[in-house]
């Protein structure tokens, strides 16, 4: 019966085997590549040696992905296919590349995250994070495993092409059609098998992978990771396509934004304090901060400060992250951390100022609403640069951006004739930003401490220099805040100083500098990354408008404090009575709440980390 109806059962069987016989080359390679990365790249990076394994079904998924592409490429024809592939080659490289060099230096694999640090980085950045990172410690690192595989498989792509020129002027001896059936029958048996015992082990994760890119919010996608039977995105390219679609649906928010803004509600406001100025510094680890009992002599001007009784440090105050993008988000909405809603579902103070009649002034030497290279996409600039949403927040802005935070003082010398009655003031500078070593003038003057002052024999000479730098940032920082406290020397007047979050640099094993992004959150994580300084300056004429206020701040002092709820000590300040206010979250009122958890990165309460 199959013979009359012509059907070669050899031939049909045999056919499952033509997707990887036409894309060999392919199928090998990239089941490599997906070896090496689910081999190496074992998560948390921490219990490496202790129990990590890779995912479980990796080799079996990997097979049945990488058929599906062959069959699919098997369908393109010949002369389209090679290109094709070539794209394909790539994209795969370059994203393993980028993965697995994510994994050496920051603990952690591709992520949404990784994917706006890369949008949130200007050329300047991208040039400095080159020079600093990239090096030959990178090459021979498990990176290393990737850039080999390529060589090699640019190797063999070579060598075939010239070995198959040579075959063709050889005459070989050719297998019958009958043997050459029998053979690709034998291994598409074999391929069948393969088929069907891989779609049976991996079907629960492609169903948990097709229920995560059907969520159309930010929040429900966090939601869904919580699940047990969350997917597994187990190879870079997987990674790749999830971080870009968390990407898009945080554009969203903008519109969640724009709804929020209607929220806002005055009722009342007294201008308790006629100007109010918040500086946001940058990359500020706490325990380089000579005010904090560091022994190196990085801020003298704010001890002196201190020690006169103008300036209050306060000594438990935290970041909710470890990133400029999320805690921008979180220091300027009045949705405090833990509440059920959204950054985006409340208010943000500046609007809450402006609409209360104080006149706000934001200068950011980052973010800059007319920058070729602005991004608004998953950062903490692509709300505030939204044209139609800054008129909203500000206004008064900056148009340009310096190479020191020298160039912020500047810019409000130059703008401080907008000035009104009442004012916000919101200066937000480059701080201690990597490479270190750019973020203060490269004079005597500046470049005070030498990599030889540090009694660090546990460090290179390149650490201590990289040490040096850093500490000289923080210590023009000191220069710069100062400065600021001396322009409202004559006025009623308050300055608040917070850094977005802390830094890395060398204060512990592994020794290294930066920032770690990996999920995993430990109290030396927490230390050195979240931990932040955090103080409050009052001029003359507020220490005698306002002595019960300036009582409270000093009394306030040693209250435990995420910065999430800045905005209500703000509105405080301002005197502004809002439903939007709570006082519970005011550090300096009685009713605070010091009980409140202190949850970092949305996972870990810092309460308990301390604890333990």
């Amino acid at each position: 019966m199959l013979k009359g109806l012509k059907i070669n059962p050899l031939k049909w069987i045999g056919a499952l085997f033509m997707p990887i016989q036409k894309n060999s080359a392919f199928f090998v390679f990239m089941f490599a590549l997906g070896m090496i990365c689910t081999q190496l790249e074992l998560m948390p990076v921490y219990l490496v040696g202790k129990g990590a394994e890779p995912y479980q079904f990796s080799e079996p998924e990997l097979f049945l992905d990488i058929y599906a592409v062959c069959v699919v490429l098997t369908l393109i024809p010949r002369k389209v296919r090679y290109w094709v592939r070539a794209l394909l080659y790539i994209l795969l490289y370059t994203t393993a590349i980028v993965d697995m060099y994510c994994y050496v230096r920051f603990e952690s694999t591709l992520t949404p995250t990784m994917l706006m640090l890369a949008n949130e980085t200007t050329g300047q950045e991208a040039s400095e994070f080159l020079r600093g990172y990239i090096t030959w410690d990178v090459v021979t690192s498990k990176v290393g495993w990737v850039l080999l595989l390529a060589l090699v498989h640019i190797a063999w792509t070579v060598i075939r092409r010239m070995t198959r020129h040579l075959s063709n002027r050889l005459i070989l001896p050719k297998m019958t059609p009958i043997v050459i059936e029998g053979y690709n029958a034998i291994v598409g048996v074999i391929v069948a098998w393969a088929l069907c015992s891989c779609v049976t082990l991996v079907w629960p994760n492609k169903e948990a992978m097709h229920r995560m890119f059907t969520h159309t919010t930010v929040g429900q996608m966090e939601h869904e990771l919580t699940r047990k039977d969350k997917a597994e995105f187990y190879v870079p390219i997987y990674r790749l396509v999830f971080s870009m679609y968390a990407n898009h649906l945080a554009d969203n928010q903008l519109v969640q934004l724009e709804a929020a803004s209607e929220k806002v509600q005055i009722d009342s406001c007294s201008y308790r304090v006629p100007n109010i100025v918040l500086i946001i510094g940058e990359s500020y680890n706490k325990h380089h901060s000579q005010l904090y009992g560091y022994n190196m002599p990085t801020t003298p001007k704010q001890k002196a400060l201190a020690q006169e009784g103008t300036l209050v440090p306060f000594t438990d105050v935290v970041a909710p992250w470890n990133l400029t993008s999320f805690v921008f988000k979180n220091i300027l909405s009045l949705q405090a951390i833990g509440e059920k809603e959204e950054w985006c579902d409340k208010p943000l103070f500046p609007e809450v100022f402006r609409k209360a009649g104080y006149h706000v002034t934001f200068i950011t030497n980052q973010f800059q609403s007319k920058a070729n290279e602005a991004v608004y996409d998953f950062s903490g600039g692509f709300f505030l640069n939204n044209p139609d949403l800054s008129k909203k927040l500000f206004d008064t802005r900056n148009t340009r951006l310096y190479p020191y935070d020298e160039g912020v003082l500047q810019e409000y010398d130059r703008l401080k004739k907008e000035d009104k009655e009442h004012n916000l003031i919101i200066l937000h500078l480059m701080g201690s930003h990597l490479m270190y070593k750019s973020r203060y003038p490269q004079n005597a003057t500046h470049k005070y401490l030498k990599e030889d002052m540090y009694n660090r024999p546990e460090l290179t000479k390149k650490q201590r220099m990289i040490l040096a730098d850093y500490d000289n940032s923080v210590r023009y920082n000191d220069s710069i805040v100062w400065a600021v406290t001396q322009r409202f020397a004559d006025k009623d007047a308050i300055v608040i100083y917070m850094p977005d979050h802390a830094e890395e640099i060398f204060d512990g094993e592994p020794y290294m500098y930066g920032r770690m992004h990996g999920a995993n959150i430990d109290y030396r994580l927490a230390r050195n990354e979240m931990e932040i300084p955090f103080w409050i300056w009052g001029s003359p004429k507020y220490r005698e408008n306002h002595p019960y206020g300036w009582t409270a701040i000093q009394e306030a002092r040693n209250r435990p404090m995420m910065t999430d709820v800045l905005p209500h000590l703000l509105m405080y300040f301002g005197g502004i009575a809002s439903p939007l206010y709570h006082e519970q979250y005011n550090i300096v009122s009685p009713a605070y709440d010091t009980k409140r958890p202190r949850i970092l990165k949305g996972v870990t309460d810092y309460n308990q980390l301390k604890k333990q």
